[in-house]
């Protein structure tokens, strides 16, 4: 998968996605400087969203329309995308302001009208949010722009992720990336079930990733041992400004935290690869080997007494212990000497 200038995959570095979301509050100012913090706390890309409030639903007071049991429980969900929705007209402006400081940039649309005003803004990619991953027509449409996409899994059951990937691939696009997402805002750590990133990619040969709504850096972390290679979380200049999604941000020290945790973990996590490095090769030098541990005479027989296997590990390697044993030195030896095959007769057939 490559988006933009950053290629992803299973041996790329994590790929951090800072979610403007509903954080600017309403300020196109408060947004740009947003983009200005995302980059200095090391993430790689901003990510907008894309819809207006009768894009995505209606305005409608029954009370299916009312939200219930969320930290935005009994808003109308036409007053809360009123409220979060990020002006179209912002958008120009804020791919520009990323560009300029070397952030990727790209968005969730949730309508087909979405999809066609980003790709007059040229889209590096596209994501599919959550609460979407049902909307089949509109994965199709966004599968048919050829670009990489990138799909939440937060309230998917299997045949929800299957029938998305099956509306890529029916429009000829395999770019994809699957995150592991638990809908809830804030998520608790323990429904996190990190495991399903490996998993995710395993089923699906896809990349795989995380978009985290819990508090702090641990699932982060965890995920990217787990192999996530995208990871996306809200992201805010200041808690204190309010706004739909603040409870559940990162401010820009916490997201620095972050991404500085992600980059340990990765180089943590390294490669399989059962050479030494240089350091560790030194290290043998506190291994075991075989030592004299009493003077010897010339003709003595080896015995437990007189050689033993102990540290340092400049002596001969520990597997000939038993063969060693009861053979007989050809020279006088001074305890502390390493043991050489080269000073021991033959006996009883031993050595080969």
């Amino acid at each position: 998968m490559q988006i933009g200038n950053y290629k992803i995959d299973v041996n790329s570095k994590v790929f951090i996605i800072a979610e403007l979301s509903a954080n600017h509050n309403g300020s196109l100012e408060t947004a740009i400087e947003t983009i200005h913090a995302a980059k200095r706390a090391g993430a790689d890309c901003i990510k907008l969203q894309t819809y207006t409030a009768d894009t995505i639903t209606i305005d409608c007071d029954k009370e299916d329309f009312i939200i219930k049991d969320t930290i935005w429980s009994g808003q109308k969900l036409y007053n809360l995308y009123k409220e979060a929705y990020t002006p179209w007209e912002w958008h120009k402006k804020l791919f520009e302001t990323a560009k300029e400081v070397g952030l990727e940039c790209f968005s969730s649309p949730f309508d087909k009208s979405a999809v066609d005003f980003l790709e007059k803004l040229n889209v590096s990619a596209y994501k599919i949010a959550s609460f979407e991953i049902t909307d089949i027509p509109l994965i199709e449409y966004v599968a048919s722009k050829g670009k990489p996409i990138i799909i939440s899994t937060g309230i998917a059951e299997l045949e929800d992720i299957e029938w998305a990937l099956d509306a890529c691939r029916r429009m000829g696009n395999n770019d994809i990336a699957l995150l592991k997402c638990t809908s809830s805002y804030p998520a608790p750590i323990n429904e996190a079930n990190i495991i399903m990133v490996e998993d995710l990619a395993d089923k699906f040969n896809v990349i795989s990733g995380l978009s985290d709504h819990t508090m702090g850096v641990t699932v982060p972390i965890v995920a990217t041992a787990f192999g996530a290679k995208i990871i996306e979380k809200h992201f805010i200049l200041d808690r204190s400004i309010g706004g739909p999604d603040s409870s559940f941000s990162m401010n820009e020290q916490e997201f620095k935290s972050m991404v500085d945790a992600i980059r340990e973990a990765e180089s943590a996590v390294g490669k399989i690869d059962y050479r030494l490095t240089e350091k560790q090769r030194k290290g043998r030098d506190f291994s075991r080997s075989l030592y004299v541990v009493k003077d010897m005479s010339e003709g003595e027989m080896i015995t437990v007494e007189n050689v033993r296997s102990i540290r340092p590990g400049f002596g001969l390697h520990p597997k000939y212990f038993d063969m060693v044993m009861g053979d007989i030195v050809t020279k006088e030896i001074k305890k502390g000497t390493r043991l050489d095959l080269n000073f021991i007769k033959k006996n009883n057939g031993n050595i080969n």
